[in-house]
């Protein structure tokens, strides 16, 4: 078992101590102070030197010295070394924690910027990345917690994470295991298949509220399919259905009697003749202008075509205009753009030759021969001479182009001008023969025949009238037949309609009678399954029961004193995780009194230093509660409220001569534990 003991603890300017050295010498301590004097702050130290927290877990505690005015007092350096014994080798860590000033450029005083922190191990500076390093090769953070401090696994841990630890040490049961041990689970595996029992417990309990949902809704339905039924009264469905056969056939009987008298046969005969009179009529008045209709066909054709050719003759003429007005405004641009050339050519062509050169050398500053200076001064000339040339020559181009285009525009726009005026002749040639033809149009329409005043037209037309007032005196005559027809036939419709909608409600009876069969047949089928569901967790929580028993026993065999309830029972006889540390009988969390609570947790330190394999200082906060503390396998360091002491007072013993004749005593929350502990023995 790795062995790690606290041989010194050096505190300099940390949560208000100035300077305080902790020497244990590797044994058991006892520090005793009065309250706010520092000795909660030696553990905030020794937690903080390890993993930058204090004894609570807060990684953002103060760490400063604190003046009155409860502002930190800066400029200086907060240190915490400590010295351990590590399976005796002697390891020394220290850590060192200061305030960053530093000076502006310009500034004459300095500016607070923040912190920085240095590491030593054995007196060698480290960096943070090693610091760390080292101490998880010493002992990891979660381990360094639980053996340290006895509150820690009972009021810092989560209910879930002290339920892992726990089983960690005593190993946890397989489902095969369990069901071995109880006769009661030996149709189990066989309920829950492939599943565990957590998770078949899981599907039962879903599937119990869903049915137990069901359970509920389905009285519900039935009572509303029960109140939806109509009320049929005495009425026998047979004989109704035969009323209703029997009404259809007289429904069919007087249709055919309305039918006979709307389509009487005087009536149909006179018809009939009366299509026949409109038919010559109509054949007479065709034949009396068919001869003028055809000429007046073809006038109206031969105005059309004249027409729109006159119309295609506008449209030509007015492309014609368009161009000309078109050419017109190209001549005008054109002209502007050879007056500007021309103004152009003569500014470029008046321009004259200027050019001074020097007559000195650019490298040596002497003067250059007059040769090279007159050869110089004829190449330019040559250059400006060409230039200028080329200028010109490009502006004559530009305006010879220019006058080109305007020529040819302007002989375009003669021949338009001359197509312009034949186009407007032909048009008014052609109007002529449009007004022409549209004359002799009106003429023929004019000549067209009157059939209205012929003879035979008139006497055709007096016969129709005749035929048509025949006709409605016949049906005048059947007019009350018909009415009568009518009424009997809308009574017996209607009589019938009622009794379909009587037969309808005993169709709708049965439908709704065979939904509430159906979900009454639903809701037994329910309830068994619910029956056979309720078995089966019954068997999940037998299960769960038995677990519950063999983990505790097998947990609580590990520890000497404390004891761990892992499950809780509801009044529905459901089973919660949870994870209570008792001490004889009473809960850590209520009733426990501060001495049994501190023993409970060195009994768990103890009990985990074995699981490990290593043990750590053990430092013991209110220990002044305790008349005796248990013994432990790690170094204890007591922290004792003595209000006689206004500093500091340390003193140190070794555990393992402890005297036989001391007694250790614990005192519940109710009353003294009956066993006394001498040497690590029980005696009754």
């Amino acid at each position: 078992m790795k062995q790690i003991v606290l041989q010194s603890l050096t505190l300099r300017n940390f949560k208000g101590i100035r300077n305080f050295t902790l020497n244990t010498n590797g044994e058991s301590t006892k520090v005793f102070g009065d309250n706010a004097v520092g000795k909660t702050t030696l553990f905030d130290a020794f937690t903080w030197l390890k993993f930058d927290k204090d004894s609570q877990n807060k990684k953002d505690f103060e760490i400063k010295t604190l003046d009155a005015k409860g502002q930190p007092a800066h400029h200086l350096e907060h240190e915490v070394e400590g010295v351990l014994l590590v399976d005796g080798r002697r390891r020394t860590f220290r850590k060192l924690y200061k305030e960053v000033w530093t000076k502006k450029r310009g500034s004459v005083s300095q500016d607070f910027s923040g912190h920085t922190s240095d590491y030593f191990i054995d007196g060698v500076p480290v960096k943070l990345a090693e610091y760390k390093a080292e101490i998880a090769a010493l002992i990891s953070e979660d381990i360094f917690k639980l053996l340290t401090n006895p509150s820690y696994f009972n009021e810092q841990m989560k209910t879930e994470e002290k339920r892992a630890l726990l089983l960690s040490i005593c190993g946890n049961l397989t489902d095969n295991e369990v069901i071995a041990t109880n006769m009661k689970l030996s149709k189990l595996p066989g309920i829950i298949g492939d599943n565990t029992i957590e998770q078949h417990k899981k599907i039962i309990k879903a599937r119990m509220t869903a049915i137990n949902k069901e359970l509920q809704d389905l009285p519900i339905r039935i009572n509303e399919a029960n109140r939806s039924m109509p009320d049929v009264g005495d009425t026998d469905e047979e004989f109704l259905a035969d009323d209703i056969a029997s009404l259809q056939k007289r429904i069919q009987d007087k249709a055919d009697e309305l039918s006979r008298i709307q389509s009487g046969g005087e009536v149909a005969v006179k018809e009939k003749r009366q299509r026949e009179l409109e038919g010559e009529l109509i054949q007479l008045r065709n034949q009396l202008q068919s001869g003028t209709m055809e000429k007046i066909t073809e006038q109206r054709r031969v105005v059309s075509k004249l027409h729109n050719e006159a119309a295609a003759l506008e449209r030509t003429i007015d492309e014609k205009a368009q161009r000309v007005r078109s050419n017109e405004a190209a001549i005008k641009r054109g002209v502007e753009e050879r007056s500007r050339l021309r103004e152009q050519y003569d500014r470029i062509k008046a321009e004259e030759f200027q050019h001074q050169h020097d007559e000195n050398c650019p490298t040596c500053g002497q003067t250059l021969p007059t040769e090279q200076v007159e050869t110089s001064h004829q190449k330019a000339l040559a250059a400006f001479n060409l230039k200028k040339s080329e200028r010109l020559e490009s502006i004559s181009t530009q305006g010879k182009a220019a006058k080109a285009i305007c020529d040819k525009l302007e002989a375009e726009n003669k021949e338009l001008a001359t197509e312009h005026d034949f186009l407007n002749n032909e048009l008014f040639s052609k109007n002529t023969e449009v007004s022409s033809a549209g004359s002799e149009l009106e003429t023929l329409q004019a000549g067209m025949t009157d059939v209205s005043t012929d003879p035979a037209y008139i006497a055709k037309q007096r016969e129709i009238d005749m035929v048509k007032s025949e006709i409605l005196g016949l049906r005048s005559a059947n007019l009350g037949a018909l009415e009568t027809a009518r009424m009997d036939l809308s009574k017996l419709r209607s009589e019938v309609g009622m009794m379909q909608q009587q037969q309808a409600k005993f169709q709708q009876v049965k439908i709704l009678q065979g939904r509430v069969e159906e979900l009454m047949q639903q809701e037994k089928v329910l309830a068994d399954e619910y029956a056979k569901l309720e078995g089966e967790l019954h068997q999940t929580e037998e299960f769960t029961r038995t677990k519950v028993a063999l983990l505790e026993n097998r947990i609580n065999s590990k520890f000497k004193y404390a004891r761990f309830k892992l499950f809780d029972v509801q009044v529905n006889g459901a089973l919660n995780d949870v994870c209570e540390t008792t001490f004889e009988g009473v809960p850590y969390s209520s009733g426990l009194n501060n001495a049994a609570r501190i023993n409970v947790g060195l009994d768990i330190i103890n009990t985990l230093s074995q699981h490990y394999g290593v043990t750590a200082p053990i430092f013991v906060d209110n220990a002044e509660a305790v008349t005796q503390l248990i013994p432990t396998d790690g170094q204890q360091i007591s922290l004792i409220v003595s209000e006689k002491d206004k500093q500091l007072r340390v003193e140190s013993r070794n555990d393992d001569q402890i005297r036989s004749d001391e007694l250790l005593t614990f005192v519940s929350g109710y009353a003294a534990v009956s066993q006394i502990i001498v040497d690590n023995e029980v005696i009754q």
